[in-house]
């Protein structure tokens, strides 16, 4: 069980949260939030102690999600690293989100409540409970809704890439180029016609070429950006991830996921991903 809960803890996950994304989830949490705190009144309510009417409490309360929402996502949008973002990052900044509505809503407590009490240790717990009561309601509605509509539109937008169409100077077969690694007993010839792809390990890459039905795998001490430079004549090469670089010639389809896409290269090697921040670009890449 702990070893599952950490392969699920690592596993990669899509982060949207930034340019228009950001301000539609922003507004969807004050307005889901006005909507719950204003119709059901969750939590106790006891009007005698009320500076304002109802409304308007529970107005500062959404308003008070957006804030923190829209201010921490805007602070950690300058820092993220999307290819590398995982559910345990995932859920990590939505507890840390959690955490700061509370205390920003412990904060106000003066402002819209008439209690001798307000500063108490007792109100600063419960409003980060009640904080993550309703936060993790949010996001069991938000979460499964926002990867459904992720799945649908990569799904979509993959079926109208078709591999072969992809434009490029093709790569005539005994082309050779001499590649330069970081040692030089390493040094090696590559064929462009044959390169299948590329992927960063750590210090080392892996690059797969064709040999006869089954690829062979190459394994060089350099960067995936050394093998980038040394081939940016070819066009048809691709960076498709910060760890991935691509024949987009080998590519036999393209498939759509919560992710973005996902590649399938021939001679039945592994699938490659195409970061979300490489989307675009990817698909223009196709469109010549």
């Amino acid at each position: 069980m702990p070893e599952n809960f950490l392969q699920l803890w690592r596993q990669p996950y899509p982060y949207y949260s930034k340019g228009r994304n950001l301000w539609y989830l922003a507004l969807i949490i004050f307005a889901m939030s006005l909507f719950f705190n204003y119709l059901f009144e969750p939590f106790v309510v006891y009007t005698p102690e009320h500076r304002m009417n109802y409304f308007w409490i529970s107005t500062v309360h959404s308003g008070n999600a957006f804030l923190v929402v829209l201010i921490v996502l805007l602070i950690q949008n300058g820092r993220v690293d999307e290819d590398r973002w995982t559910v345990g990052k995932e859920i990590t900044l939505i507890a840390l989100i959690f955490l700061l509505i509370g205390i920003s809503q412990f904060l106000v407590r003066d402002l819209i409540y008439d209690n001798p009490d307000n500063w108490s240790w007792k109100y600063f717990l419960e409003e980060i409970r009640n904080t993550f009561l309703v936060g993790t309601l949010f996001v069991i509605i938000l979460v499964p809704l926002n990867y459904l509509r992720l799945v649908k539109r990569h799904l979509k937008s993959a079926q109208l890439i078709q591999p072969f169409s992809l434009g490029g100077k093709e790569t005539k077969e005994g082309s050779i180029i001499p590649i330069l690694t970081q040692q030089k007993t390493d040094d090696f010839n590559l064929d462009p016609s044959s390169f299948l792809f590329a992927k960063a390990d750590g210090n080392y890459l892996e690059i797969f070429v064709e040999n006869g039905t089954k690829p062979t795998k190459l394994i060089k001490r350099m960067t995936l950006k050394d093998l980038e430079q040394q081939l940016d004549s070819f066009p048809q090469f691709f960076k498709t991830h910060r760890s991935y670089l691509v024949n987009l010639q080998k590519v036999v389809q393209v498939k759509g996921n919560a992710q973005g896409y996902v590649l399938e290269i021939q001679d039945d090697t592994e699938a490659v991903p195409v970061s979300r921040g490489m989307i675009k670009q990817f698909e223009k890449q196709f469109s010549h």
